[in-house]
């Protein structure tokens, strides 16, 4: 009768404990069901707002010490990003767009020139750079456009596909500054609940890693904008220089592809075929040899500018933003470092926990 006794309790608490799990998982599950046409737009912002939080204190100084007016400069500074680059494309295209359908209608009579005689001395791939550019200089450009023409019209088609989608991506990136806006006014009791979750999780530890994932996050965010805008902008000053139409149009989309992790190159490189068409040799060689110093710049300036801003691995940032991208997206670019530097300092101090060099510093030769 006892051991039954005993049992009858022990059941009751694993079925309330169970039930207990359930619920909360299921209210979990049903919030996140409900938030999610809310939920891209929230991490965006987030990011947005840890990374721009110096920025913002900047600013609340400015305006004497004054939060109301800080957040309202923010606020009106994340929708310039979108109207500013929006508004110079539209007006550069409306104003060149008698060029564009002259462009459009005289490409299929125009005719590249020979090769220029430096371009078989490029190592590796010269000699077949050189005889592609003879062939399509001898076909003509008829030929290569009747080719292309089926990618035309698929580019079209995916396009049209598209044009509900920018409405879509216009109204979340509205949401995003909105919800940056509500961050941004109540910033530190949103840190200090984070940070009181992280501590209820895993005590000091937890704490760290709130930390630690800020510290990534304007890490990552100083490491790519910084450079993107540093590279786009000398990509948009070589294009002017030169003398290359839609320069401002080609700068935004620079900025947009180097924010994406592709780089400026592609755009560079197009501008560069199309200045030793119409500019001559010595133009076309000033632009390729800009966009190979501009293009390739990001390799030594991202890695410096994300060490300063994250104290960690320079392999695992890099592997954190490139596997982001391409798992999460954009933002992948953001949450991928932060997913990776959590992970690797909690392996780190499990792995080092009982290590007797954690407790004291190692003997030295002299010793």
């Amino acid at each position: 009768m006892t051991d039954t006794a005993d049992k009858t309790p022990q059941r009751s608490e694993l079925g309330r404990i169970t039930l207990s799990v359930l619920f909360i998982g299921g209210l979990i599950a049903g919030s996140l069901w409900v938030l999610r046409p809310f939920l891209a737009a929230f991490v965006w912002a987030t990011m947005i707002v840890v990374a721009t939080w110096p920025l913002l204190r900047r600013a609340e100084r400015a305006c004497g010490g004054r939060r109301a007016p800080a957040v309202t400069v923010m606020s009106l500074g994340l929708l310039a990003i979108l109207i500013v680059p929006l508004g110079v494309a539209i007006n550069a295209i409306l104003a060149h767009t008698d060029e564009l359908v002259a462009l459009v209608e005289r490409l299929p009579s125009l005719q590249l020139p020979v090769a220029p005689e430096w371009l078989h001395k490029v190592p590796l791939a010269g000699e077949r750079l050189q005889a592609t550019w003879n062939q399509l200089a001898s076909e003509g450009m008829a030929d290569l456009i009747l080719q292309a023409q089926p990618y035309f019209r698929a580019a079209g088609a995916w396009l049209a596909q598209q044009a509900g989608g920018f409405a879509m991506v216009l109204l979340q990136f509205v949401l995003v500054v909105i919800l940056s806006a509500v961050l941004y006014s109540g910033g530190e009791s949103w840190a200090a609940w984070i940070r009181r979750f992280g501590r209820k999780l895993a005590d000091e530890q937890g704490d760290r890693m709130v930390v630690l994932a800020g510290g990534a996050i304007r890490g990552v965010a100083l490491g790519v904008v910084v450079t993107a805008l540093v590279q786009s902008a000398l990509g948009g000053i070589g294009l002017a220089i030169a003398g290359v139409p839609f320069a401002a149009v080609l700068t935004a989309i620079m900025f947009a592809l180097c924010i994406a992790q592709l780089g400026p190159i592609l755009v560079l490189l197009a501008a560069t075929a199309w200045a030793f068409y119409s500019l001559g040799a010595g133009w076309g060689t000033f632009l390729l040899v800009w966009s190979l110093v501009v293009g390739l710049m990001d390799n030594v300036l991202r890695p410096l500018l994300i060490k300063r801003g994250a104290d960690l691995p320079l392999l695992l940032i890099f592997a954190g933003v490139i596997g982001g991208l391409l798992a999460f997206g954009i933002v992948g670019i953001f949450v991928g470092p932060v997913l990776l530097a959590v992970a690797y300092t909690l392996l780190d101090d499990w792995v080092g926990a009982d290590s007797p060099g954690r407790a004291e510093a190692p003997p030295t030769a002299d010793a």
